[in-house]
């Protein structure tokens, strides 16, 4: 398959009739359709329903859609943008204050200067995610997989997840009793956690125990650099991204409780606003992201 052939199947998903396709490609229709034909054969499936108002995609057509819209994009913009280009703008980039703080501002900061400004908002998810579809963010780093229409994202990087407490409290469980009956031996610690759902906890202790956590709640704080200042004073155990507790771990202020056979992870997204090429900046500022990922491993 030829760039042609996708980005004319592209233009028909987003804009839903082959004859605006072909108005935006500067095609004929006849050309539109001849490449949307080729893509079927090749996947051997339709991807769209034709209907009297345009097309509308299949399920297929929305999977294609996700993985090679912003890809494409950014192609297209690396393409036509010069180098002075692709240092000027501002960019707007969303992400929790967590990550933001320990990995984001550090990575990029050799990019801002005069021509190139970056400009952080901090928050959830829900909350970030809307900015994006209505253009007020460029870029959002998100702890869930976005599902939400006009936006997409591709996988940026595994964040890995750890039960940490202070030594002082680690040495309050019993090895043997940990090994065979974590439950167990765990019931008694006090938690430290984000929210009153205790996301990070419930779902580390589901992955891995088999069922919600029964401990008491010590102290609330919906910051996780704030929880693990409160684990390292010893207020209680809690579960934070390796990233965040690995400093404190390294240097013995903290001590890891489980080691799980297989760590419990969850894939942060690179996300963007669907259907609009990236300004030659944002283009600039997702690749450097994406390269600072690799060089983490997993967070």
């Amino acid at each position: 398959m030829n760039l042609d052939v996708v980005q004319s199947f592209l233009e028909i998903y987003r804009r839903g009739s082959l004859t605006a396709a072909a108005t935006a490609r500067g095609l004929s229709q006849p050309a539109v359709s001849g490449h949307l034909r080729r893509l079927e054969e090749h996947l051997g499936e339709s991807l769209f329903q034709r209907t009297g108002q345009g097309v509308t995609p299949t399920a297929r057509a929305d999977l294609l859609a996700h993985r090679l819209g912003s890809h494409l994009d950014e192609v297209k913009a690396a393409l036509r943008e010069s180098d002075e280009e692709g240092w000027t703008g501002t960019v707007r980039i969303g992400a929790a204050a967590e990550i933001t703080a320990a990995r984001l501002v550090p990575g990029l900061s050799s990019l801002a200067g005069p021509g190139l400004q970056l400009r952080f908002t901090t928050g959830h998810p829900e909350g970030l995610l809307p900015e994006l579809v209505e253009g007020r963010l460029d870029l959002v780093v998100s702890s869930v997989r976005p599902r939400m229409p006009g936006v997409e994202a591709v996988p940026l990087i595994d964040e890995e997840f750890v039960l940490i407490a202070a030594p002082g409290i680690a040495r309050r469980v019993d090895p043997e009793l940990l090994s065979s009956s974590p439950l167990k031996a765990l019931a008694s610690l006090p938690l430290v956690a984000y929210s009153e759902e205790l996301p990070i906890i419930r779902r580390y202790w589901r992955s891995e125990f088999g069922q919600r956590p029964g401990n008491p709640v010590a102290l609330l704080v919906p910051d996780l650099r704030a929880v693990l200042a409160a684990v390292v004073a010893g207020v209680g155990v809690s579960v934070l991204p390796r990233y965040l507790a690995g400093p404190a771990v390294s240097v013995g202020q903290a001590e890891v409780l489980h080691e799980p056979v297989v760590a419990p992870l969850n894939t942060l997204h690179l996300a963007r606003q669907g259907g609009v090429p990236p300004t030659p900046a944002a283009s600039r500022v997702a690749r450097r992201l994406r390269e600072l990922a690799s060089s983490w491993g997993d967070l």
